[in-house]
């Protein structure tokens, strides 16, 4: 069931974004020849509408636009070739796919939030949530919280110190509780993670937090989290706000991990490949459809940003290329721009046999 799921997700997406590709080459002037859904060998044709064919492939692992003179080669002189199109046109066709995955994400984003879907509430909001529950939102590296083991995601049931009990469904009054005792009191979380109960014990310090060295802390942030739905004004306000953090913290974490490629220092714990990507995607489906939407738009947001590397094979290496030839104002030569395209897709595919044997070991090992 999660390889099904994984796939009609995965589908989906790569759908979208040569839809991306498919509706700028149109609004361009471009010829285009083909739209398939899933890979060839072809299994049908759907049906051809003007000059596009729509066709269904034998391999259902996405989708492809086949526009005219895409390749860079020689082609009939009547101006609708990829190639034959100005150097903007070319990019607004490269960038349409990744901009439609963005899109979609903020789609997905919102509609759940119109619909109701588990997310942070601030507190005028609590009272109406039915599904309200304290969560553990952060947790500082190093601190007394993250050497006890917490965890960000842990549901926090009850949170014991001596004969005090917090259970209050407000972050902000955790804090004053923590600090109210001398630093090395302990501090115990009843929390639930992966459905099961625990108990986990810190020692509050000073010197946890920078702005406030005297103060004896934990090093942890709790969110009441819950199921509210919202208007639909607003949740497009909220879904473009969520959606712009998804993309910030994507791109921070993959400039970070391609800086430490480069540097034959990159963790690979901190990717996933297919077999991650599944494991997650079942998660997700078994926590609901609110949560299974949620990681859609956040794969969505991956694959725009990994597309808009610079990497030949990719959107990103395409586009850079094209701002190359429009500084030259010299055309690459079509068997240079190929050999260097089979290169970065050659080395593509060793990254993902790599992440995903490095994903079969965490499963085994």
């Amino acid at each position: 069931m999660e390889v099904l799921i994984l796939i009609i997700v995965l589908v989906l997406l790569v759908l979208v974004h040569e839809l991306g590709h498919f509706i700028a080459a149109k609004a361009t002037g471009m010829r285009v020849d083909e739209f398939g859904i899933g890979y060839p060998p072809r299994a049908l044709t759907m049906f051809k509408k003007g000059e596009t064919t729509y066709t269904l492939n034998w391999l259902p692992f996405g989708g492809f636009v086949k526009i005219y003179g895409e390749d860079g080669e020689a082609h009939a002189t009547d101006g609708r070739a990829f190639s034959d199109k100005n150097r903007f046109s070319q990019a607004i066709v490269l960038v349409a796919g990744i901009a439609m995955n963005l899109l979609f994400a903020l789609i997905l984003i919102s509609a759940s939030l119109a619909i109701g879907t588990p997310r942070a509430l601030d507190a005028s909001e609590v009272a109406s949530a039915r599904d309200a529950s304290l969560v553990i939102s952060d947790v500082v590296p190093g601190s007394p919280a993250a050497a006890a083991g917490l965890v960000v995601g842990d549901e926090v049931k009850q949170v014991i110190k001596g004969d005090q009990t917090f259970t209050a469904l407000d972050p902000a009054a955790f804090t004053p509780f923590v600090a109210s005792d001398a630093e090395g009191t302990p501090i115990t979380f009843d929390l639930v993670r992966d459905g099961s109960e625990t108990l986990i014990s810190a020692v509050p310090k000073a010197g946890v937090i920078p702005e406030d060295p005297t103060r004896p802390a934990l090093g942890v942030a709790l969110a009441v989290v819950g199921t509210v739905p919202v208007s639909p004004a607003r949740a497009i306000v909220l879904g473009a706000e969520y959606t712009w953090a998804i993309v910030a913290e994507t791109a921070t974490g993959l400039a970070h991990f391609l800086a430490s490629f480069f540097t034959f220092s990159a963790d690979l714990s901190q990717v996933s490949g297919p077999v991650g990507i599944a494991g997650a995607v079942g998660t997700a489906a078994n926590a609901g459809f609110g949560a299974l939407v949620s990681l859609t738009a956040v794969i969505s947001v991956n694959l725009a940003l990994i597309n808009l590397i610079p990497v030949p094979a990719l959107d990103g290496g395409r586009l850079l290329f094209v701002i190359i030839e429009a500084i030259t104002r010299r055309k690459i030569k079509p068997n240079v721009a190929n050999a260097v395209n089979s290169i970065g897709f050659a080395l593509l595919i060793i990254l993902m046999v790599v992440v995903t044997g490095h994903d079969i070991w965490k499963l085994v090992g």
